[in-house]
């Protein structure tokens, strides 16, 4: 039976104090970095980016966040995905597009928009990789999919990076559309050369007049491959296209006709959600969710009780826990976020094979009663040595992967602290597939810590040393063991992983709840179907797959 569970906080314990100030810190650092980002223009140049702004208000255009606030049903929330892509990378942070849900007339979209400030909206690899993804999320959780369209095409100094992989994005509009997913496509601007099949491979188009520009090839290349003169209009106007090409099934006046013309075909799709919805009504939890910003620890190796975030995230702070006496690393139970049911896995230390047993036995319990799983992870990773070793913590480690790898329910992962080694395995990390991932500023994510790391780097090079018949010098190897493990701390960040996308962003823990809300209401826009579940719910659902896990090694 769930129970509301205690809380031992004391938000004036000094070590209380300390979290919550190095957390702030830490959002205050990701705050600047989004502000940049939301801003427009070439973010690596404020002065530079200022002036491209200033030249495209001059136009009368809106910034992409503007035309999404316009389409977004009034005083609904977006929350917004990968923002921060490309850090670390000499592409544009951001990667000059906008990716996110939101509600449109009603219904839970996908959305994409070009950042036109942003060297003209042309795509860079951060660019194709963001916009893919959220291809993705539409997909996997059946979201229509509304493009705000302006781009100059592929960033041609990186076009070698670009072609190969940019192209599967027309291919996922003509599978989404042949899947029933709607896909609107709304064009500002230039969409030329390959970006003018986003257009041609969407299901409704709309083009405002005398801005909107879709050609396969624009007058300068018209003149070099046929040597015929051409003007933009006349090959790719929006009038021209509604008049004579039917590549327009809509004519917008402007930007906000546009936008008007996009939310009405959004409201006449008649699109319900497949899944089964919320189970009860929300209320919120009986704690303070300020409280989340101090709980995880700033020093990633001092573990926390991870039920007090749990009972700052759930409805009610009630949770049904599930063998709370056996494997005591790993919590597991049964809750409600936002009124959906969900399975919580999270750690509270690092994993046994008691663990990995309880863990996999609860994926199955999920995947029978249809239950979407979420995972917050705060691991260092599965216990090593002789004991444990001869104890089978690799084939019971391996039930757990297989239950990750094999689960059909939705999965969620909130990176809440650490993500070492095969324990961001066996809590469905990225390469898992959980339909989406959200991580805490605090979040570390590598193959172990940087100590370890660099102390392995150590003993390697020492042993190497000693097998050839020399003495190893400590003192000369501290300089290539200390600069390793500043490349690790440095590669292990929250902000080094989102740039990279292996999340769908960093959030604030005091907006967890609320992401992973609209992140169950997108999973519900499809059917939930577990493995395991009888085949007449199965054929419901719609599912295809095999109701199977692999073999468990017992």
């Amino acid at each position: 039976m769930a129970q509301v569970l205690r809380s031992r906080i004391d938000t004036r314990d000094p070590s209380f104090v300390a979290n919550r100030e190095a957390m702030l810190a830490a959002l205050a650092e990701v705050d600047r970095l989004q502000l940049d980002v939301a801003t427009g223009g070439s973010n690596a140049d404020p002065a530079k980016a200022a002036a491209t702004v200033a030249r495209h208000r001059k136009r009368g255009k809106l910034l992409p966040r503007e035309r999404i606030q316009m389409l977004l049903d009034k005083d609904s929330p977006f929350l917004e995905l990968s923002p921060l892509a490309g850090y670390g990378s000499d592409d544009a942070l951001g990667g000059g597009i906008v990716t996110g849900l939101g509600w449109v007339s009603g219904v839970l979209c996908c959305v994409i928009a070009n950042d036109p400030t942003v060297k003209g909206g042309s795509q860079s690899p951060t660019t194709v990789a963001k916009g893919l993804r959220a291809m993705e999320v539409a997909r996997v959780n059946r979201l229509p999919l509304v493009s705000l369209t302006e781009s100059g095409g592929a960033d041609l100094p990186k076009q070698a990076e670009i072609f190969v992989p940019g192209g599967a994005s027309f291919k996922n509009l003509t599978q989404l559309s042949a899947a029933g997913i709607p896909t609107v496509t709304l064009v500002f601007g230039s969409s030329t050369a390959g970006g003018a099949y986003i257009p041609g491979m969407s299901d409704y188009v709309v083009m405002q007049k005398d801005a909107a520009r879709v050609f396969l090839g624009g007058p300068p290349l018209v003149k070099m491959a046929i040597d015929e003169d051409a003007d933009e209009e006349s090959l790719g106007g929006a009038e021209m296209h509604a008049l004579m090409s039917g590549l327009a099934d809509y004519l917008a006046a402007d930007e906000l006709d546009a936008i008007r013309i996009g939310r009405d075909i959004v409201s006449h799709l008649n699109w319900q959600p497949a899944g089964p919805g919320p189970a009860q009504e929300p209320v919120d939890p009986a704690y303070d969710i300020d409280d989340l910003l101090g709980i995880a620890s700033s020093d990633i190796r001092v573990p926390f009780e991870a039920r007090d975030v749990i009972a700052r995230v759930v409805d009610r702070s009630e949770f049904e826990e599930f063998k709370p006496l056996y494997g005591t690393t790993l919590v597991t139970g049964w809750a409600h976020i936002g009124g959906f049911p969900v399975g919580i896995l999270a750690n509270n230390g690092i994993l046994f094979s008691e663990e990995a047993n309880k863990g996999a036995q609860f994926i199955q319990l999920c995947n029978r009663a249809q239950t979407p799983i979420l995972f917050m992870q705060n691991i260092t990773g599965f216990m090593v040595g002789t004991r444990y070793e001869q104890g089978g913590i690799i084939k019971d480690g391996a039930k757990l992967i297989n239950a990750v790898s094999n689960s059909s329910v939705p999965h969620l992962t909130l990176q809440m602290g650490a993500s070492y080694g095969a324990g961001n395995y066996g809590m469905s990390g990225r390469a898992y597939d959980p339909r989406f991932v959200f991580s805490w500023p605090n979040h570390r994510i590598a193959v172990m810590g940087p100590k370890q790391l660099a102390g392995v780097l150590t003993i390697v090079a020492r042993e190497k040393t000693e097998k050839a018949g020399q003495v190893f010098d400590e003192e000369a190897f501290a300089p290539i063991r200390d600069a390793f493990e500043a490349q690790v701390e440095a590669q292990s960040t929250a902000l080094y992983a989102t740039g990279r996308m292996w999340d769908d962003g960093i959030i604030d823990p005091r907006d967890t709840r609320t992401a992973l809300t609209i992140a169950l209401l997108a999973c519900h826009s499809a059917p939930i179907h577990g493995v395991g579940a009888n085949d007449a719910v199965a054929a419901a659902a719609g599912s295809t797959r095999d109701a199977s896990f692999g073999v468990f090694r017992m």
